[in-house]
């Protein structure tokens, strides 16, 4: 009788309680790899947002600080815009902001990239001292042009729906001297 096995002494777990353990510690590791890959999805999309809205500030920034310098206005479109700007040394100069396609240009020279231009909106609109809006402007309404409205929709992830919109209006500061 010291030979036989009592089964029913054992200590430990059987096969099907082991199975049962690791399905639900499979199922528990699978929800949070789900939980974790979706926050870091989320981050990057956020971060690819910010990186984008920040390059669009800087952009509308830029422009409208050598706009705002300028004297007055040599050729404007809907999608395009040349300023001219006095210097105090003598050396005046053009800047010349353009859109062609999605990227909008100062002078041949990316300026930001996955600009949309929405039938109907203007990226530039040109107005005069009383409000009056030149659409297109002409080579009689050109001389009269004191403000400029800027409007830029940027695109982050290419689905045609813009994910960043700036507005601005930007005055000649030396219009009419």
């Amino acid at each position: 009788m010291l030979n036989t096995l009592n089964i029913k002494n054992q200590k430990g777990f059987s096969l099907i309680e082991m199975m049962v353990v690791v399905v639900i510690l499979g199922l528990i590791v699978l929800g949070l790899v789900t939980f974790f890959t979706g926050g870091t999805k989320s981050w990057v999309a956020g971060q690819s947002q910010l990186t984008a809205q920040r390059n669009a500030r800087q952009a509308m920034d830029r422009m409208v600080r050598e706009i705002r310098e300028g004297k007055n206005i040599t050729s404007g479109s809907e999608t395009s815009i040349t300023v001219y700007i006095p210097s105090l040394g003598g050396n005046a100069y053009s800047v010349k902001f353009e859109l062609l396609d999605t990227t909008i240009q100062r002078d041949n020279n990316p300026l930001i990239d996955n600009v949309l231009k929405i039938s109907g909106e203007d990226v530039f609109e040109y107005y005069d001292s009383s409000g009056i809006k030149y659409d297109p402007p002409d080579s009689t309404t050109l001389p009269k042009i004191s403000k400029i409205h800027i409007n830029l929709k940027v695109d982050v992830d290419g689905d045609s729906n813009p994910d960043i919109t700036l507005n601005t209006d930007v005055n000649l500061r030396n219009f009419g001297l």
